[in-house]
C-alpha cells in the first residue's frame, strides 16, 4: 500500500465520522444566536464574556448568518460559551476513495475517447465493450499513480 493510499484511508476514517452531521440543519439565524437565545443570554451578556459591545455581538451573529465569520471568531465564541468548535468536510461521494474513483473515470474516459475518436477517423473503431474495458483499465492505472493532472 502506497503512502498516498494510506493517507487517503486514514483521512476517510476521520471524515466518515462527520457524515451523519450532513443531516443536521443549521438554525436559520445561525448557531450563535440559537444557542444564546436557548440559554436565555442577552447580547450584552455574551458581549461581556468576549469583552465586546452588544453591537459587536449583533455583527458577529450577522456574519455567521451570511457566512463571513472566521473560524477564529467561532472558536473564541465556543470558548466563552464553554463549548468546542468542531468542523470538517464530508465528501459528497461518500469517501475520498469514491472521489478519486470518479475523477479517475472522468480522466480515463477523456483519454480513451479521444484515442477512440482518432481511431474511428482512421476506420479502426473499437467496440463499445472494448472502449469500456479500456476506460476501466486506464482508470485503475490513474488511481494507482494518482497523477497531479487528476485534479485539473
Amino acid at each position: 500500500m502506497g503512502k498516498q493510499s494510506l493517507m487517503i484511508q486514514q483521512l476517510n476514517k476521520k471524515l466518515l465520522s462527520f457524515a451523519s452531521l450532513r443531516q443536521v440543519a443549521v438554525p436559520p439565524n445561525g448557531w450563535i444566536k440559537a444557542i444564546r437565545t436557548a440559554l436565555g443570554m442577552s447580547m450584552q451578556q455574551l458581549g461581556n464574556k468576549l469583552s465586546v459591545t452588544k453591537q459587536s455581538i449583533q455583527d458577529i451573529e450577522k456574519r455567521e448568518k451570511d457566512g463571513s465569520i472566521t473560524l477564529k471568531s467561532l472558536r473564541e465564541l465556543g470558548r466563552v460559551l464553554d463549548m468546542e468548535l468542531v468542523y470538517g468536510f464530508v465528501p459528497k461521494d461518500g469517501s475520498l476513495d469514491a472521489l478519486v474513483e470518479k475523477k479517475a473515470l472522468e480522466l480515463a474516459s477523456k483519454i480513451v475517447l479521444r484515442t477512440s475518436n482518432t481511431m474511428k477517423l482512421e476506420a479502426q473503431e473499437n467496440s463499445k465493450e472494448r472502449i469500456e474495458k479500456a476506460i476501466q483499465e486506464r482508470a485503475e492505472e490513474i488511481k494507482n499513480k494518482m497523477p497531479k493532472i487528476l485534479w485539473d
